[in-house]
């Protein structure tokens, strides 16, 4: 296994891409029924608010992903927001979810975003010494209340 490095990333466009890519996702996202639904849902995600996904692969098959929006906010400017990032476990702590969080990153500067945000669940505590490696500050609680 070689460590990935920006020029390792893909960008998700076509049907079959989205479908490759479906089992990472659903790692994270289990409540996602079926690929089918979670191309909907990325379709009308990417029509509405810009969204994205990257990905790294190793051996030919993907083994992380990370969805993102660039969008502009009263409270932060432009900023640019990640929606989903996830490894197998088998990749987690091999650079893979690192170069796409580098590769981020690098994307919001390049764009001009003033900020770079995400919201990570109270129980991912390895999550949270990852970001806190890369430089990310925790600045907020996220409220929610299921309806």
């Amino acid at each position: 296994m070689v460590r990935p490095s920006k020029h390792d990333i893909r960008h998700a466009e076509r049907d079959e891409d989205f479908a490759r890519v479906f089992p990472i996702m659903r790692v994270l996202r289990p409540q996602l029924a079926s690929a089918e639904e979670f191309l909907s849902r990325v379709r009308r995600q990417q029509e509405q608010s810009g969204w994205r996904l990257i990905y790294v692969e190793d051996d030919d098959a993907p083994v992380a992903c990370a969805g993102f929006r660039i969008s502009e906010w009263l409270a932060w400017g432009n900023a640019l927001y990640v929606d989903d990032l996830v490894a197998l476990e088998s990749h987690r702590g091999k650079g893979f979810a690192e170069a796409l969080m580098r590769w981020m990153l690098e994307h919001a500067k390049a764009e001009g975003c003033a900020q770079f945000h995400l919201d990570s669940g109270t129980q991912r505590l390895p999550a949270h010494r990852f970001y806190h490696r890369l430089g990310l500050a925790i600045t907020s609680f996220h409220f929610a209340r299921v309806l």
